[in-house]
Parts: C-alpha cells; structure tokens; sequence
C-alpha cells in the first residue's frame, strides 16, 4: 500500500498537478483508520489509499477538495461527542455513524509549482527562464518561432501558432521580456492566453505607447489592459539581467504566496457526476458504494451512513426544498 502510495504521488508531482495528502494520526475504535493510515485525494474527489470509511471517508473528501481550493493544510477531528469550537485550529464534524468511534486526521494540499511563461529572447528572457528553473519551478517559451538553444532549461519551447495546444493553470505567470523585437505581437498573443498573471518589462512610457497600438491596430480594449504589470518586477533597483529577473520572479512569489494566504471558501466544489452531497451532513457520497439510498420527491438520496439517514427520513422537508 505504500509504495501505491508513493508511486501516486510521484505521478501526480510529474504532471503537476494538485492534489492532497490524509493521514490518520489519532483514532479510538471502532473506527477503521489507523495512526499512520493515509491517503491520497486528487482534485477530482478521487480517493487513492485507506483513511476509513462511511462518515471518514466522505468528511476527508471534502476537507481535502476545501484545502486544495484554499491552499491551506488543516487538522480534522470526528467524534460522537464533538463540539464546534471545542479545540482550537481544528475543524471538528459530529461522527454520524451509529457504530461510533473517533478519528482525527491531518490534510495538507500539494500544490502545482508555479508556471513561468516567457515571451521574448531577450538576456532578461533567458536569464529569466534560467533562473525559474534552479527553483525548481516550470518553464515554458513562447515566441513567432521556436528557439531551443536560447533555452536549453527549459520544459517546453512553443511558437504563437501551437501554443494554444498548451493550456495554462491558475498558477501560470506569463511575463513579456521582448526588449524592444516584436512588443505589440508578443503582448497581444499574451493577452489571448488570458493568465491571471501578465507583467511587461518595459517603461511606462514605452508600455503606454504599446497599448496604444494594442487598442488601435488588435482592437484590445484598453480594459484588458489595466491589470498587465508594468514596469514588471518589485523594485530592488535592479540593473543587469539577472537582477530584472530575480525582481519579477520576486514579484511571481508575491502574488503566489498571497492567493494562497488571502483564498478562503466554505462550500466544496466538485465536478464529478459520480458523488451526490448528503443533504444532512454536507459530504459528498459516491452513488456506487452509498450505504442508503431513499427517494423523496422522484429524487435519489444517497447517504454515508445510517445516521444521517435517520434523520432525513424524520424530517426531510428540512433538509431538500
């Protein structure tokens, strides 16, 4: 199960994708987790491991989609006896099952390393990708034509015409490093990549004059425009290229670290048909392995466990509208 585990991980890692780790580090029987069991949980509400089952297993699935959606790791504890409040730092749920027992567990959401796109072969470009890559970060190239050998380090060199291939993640931070060799196209074929990251290394009379082109000659609206970074970077008072890229990149881990911080959410969003949100408990319950099913209303209501049907049945019209 361990090297399932690890082997998981390692793939997800890869690819770069999100995901979030569930370890069991505290359980008094008869729950099924125990200390040490742990489990991966992809973005997709897909489980890969062992952390127990009935109410665990679908509280896990949530609390681990809500620390992805944060960025925040969290602690879990579900007991019979629990109380909202009761222990600081730790988001506590009623355990629902009859059969009772107590679990607390540890989530901490892996994220994606950021993105940096480069556009443009400048020395600020190439010193720019260079460095992004010592950190481990992943770095992609585009221009009007692909040029590997300026940059050797990095994971993909695209052109304007396949880069629409390559899609971009909400941790994607395109910088235009074009100096002066094709400003308003470069800057143009950035902006259809719609980041939520763009930055221009330019001076503001310089960029000003781009946008003026952007708005007149590719009909952007000058909206579109407000939210591009430019003069690009935090300023160090830096001077050679590689100080301008270690100034954007400093900018880059700015902007990272406060979507993470400043990202907060109370309701679990989660695209999979597969999985029904338990009306009494709010966790979601996979359609295939619900412990209950009951029709209300020509509707099918899934359950994690008895508990929770229980109640529903005493009272439905208080929990579906």
């Amino acid at each position: 199960m361990h090297s399932i585990f690890l082997e998981k991980a390692q793939t997800l890692n890869e690819t770069n994708e999100t995901y979030a780790v569930a370890m069991v580090v505290r359980r008094r029987v008869p729950s099924s987790g125990k200390p040490g069991d742990k489990a991966i949980i992809t973005k997709d509400g897909q489980i890969h491991g062992w952390i127990g089952g009935g109410c665990t297993r679908g509280i896990v699935m949530k609390e681990a989609l809500l620390a992805i959606q944060e960025g925040k790791p969290r602690f879990v504890s579900i007991s019979p006896n629990a109380t909202e409040g009761a222990q600081a730092h730790t988001k506590t749920y009623v355990m629902t099952c009859q059969s009772g027992g107590e679990v607390d567990i540890y989530i901490e959401p892996v994220l994606p390393k950021p993105h940096i796109v480069v556009f443009g072969t400048s020395h600020i470009g190439v010193a720019l990708a260079k460095i992004a890559k010592a950190m481990n970060y992943q770095v992609s190239a585009i221009n009007s034509e692909a040029y590997p050998d300026r940059f050797p380090t990095a994971d993909q060199v695209l052109t304007f015409e396949n880069m629409a291939e390559h899609s971009l993640g909400s941790h994607s931070y395109v910088v235009v490093c074009t100096q002066g060799e094709g400003d308003t196209e470069a800057l143009h074929q950035a902006i259809q990549l719609n980041p939520p990251y763009l930055s221009f290394i330019a001076s503001r009379k310089k960029a000003n004059a781009i946008f003026r082109e952007l708005h007149d000659e590719k009909n952007i609206d000058f909206d579109q425009l407000t939210d591009i970074k430019t003069p690009a970077g935090l300023d160090i008072g830096a001077k050679l290229p590689e100080e301008v890229a270690i100034s954007v990149l400093a900018q880059i881990i700015q902007e990272f670290r406060q979507d993470n911080d400043n990202a907060t959410t109370t309701e679990v969003q989660i695209n999979n048909d597969e999985y029904y949100i338990n009306p009494v408990c709010q966790i979601p319950v996979h359609k295939s392995t619900a412990k209950h099913v009951v029709e209300y209303k020509g509707e099918q209501v899934y359950f994690c466990c008895d508990g929770c049907k229980v109640s529903f049945e005493a009272q439905p019209e208080a929990y579906i509208t």
